[in-house]
């Protein structure tokens, strides 16, 4: 199996990728309980493809050009640092090809995307029960101790 996975490429998205996309897309949203909106995914998916648009993405493709996994990151300041950083905001891989090592392709794509840039690092999150990406995440990446809030505005509390 090594030999096959070892010919997958990770590269930026091209046009003709959606429809591989996007079942990985609606596959994430599913996982996370995120609406599987066709008028979100367009949007996620042009901004994809316009360099102006601070999201980006890689993806993992096989020989024959069929999407494995994808990688949305983008630019993130760091006011603490006064540079800029890295942000994963998604990381996915089909289902029947997990444990092949795809998801750490991604990675160290990403990785070496925010090296090029002079990130000085990258974040990312999971759930806290997403037990088989994070025996991944543990093996590259540090847990930090952060605790995420969020809030829909104008935060006069009860959360959302």
């Amino acid at each position: 199996m090594t030999d096959a996975i070892d010919a997958w490429t990770v590269a930026r998205p091209r046009v003709e990728d959606e429809a591989g996309w996007r079942p990985l897309f609606d596959g994430y949203r599913r996982f996370y309980g995120m609406p599987e909106t066709d008028h979100g995914a367009a949007a996620v998916w042009g901004w994809l493809l316009d360099p102006a648009h601070p999201l980006e993405a890689l993806l993992a493709r096989d020989p024959a050009g069929r999407v494995g996994g994808l990688a949305h990151f983008r630019a993130m300041p760091s006011p603490t640092r006064g540079v800029e950083i890295g942000f994963l905001d998604d990381l996915f891989v089909d289902p029947a090809l997990r444990g092949l090592g795809l998801g750490r392709r991604l990675l160290a794509a990403v990785g070496a995307e925010a090296e090029a840039r002079g990130w000085p690092l990258v974040r990312w999150m999971t759930q806290d029960d997403n037990y088989r990406a994070r025996r991944l995440y543990d093996t590259l990446a540090r847990r930090t101790s952060w605790v995420l809030y969020e809030s829909a505005p104008p935060f006069e509390g009860g959360g959302s």
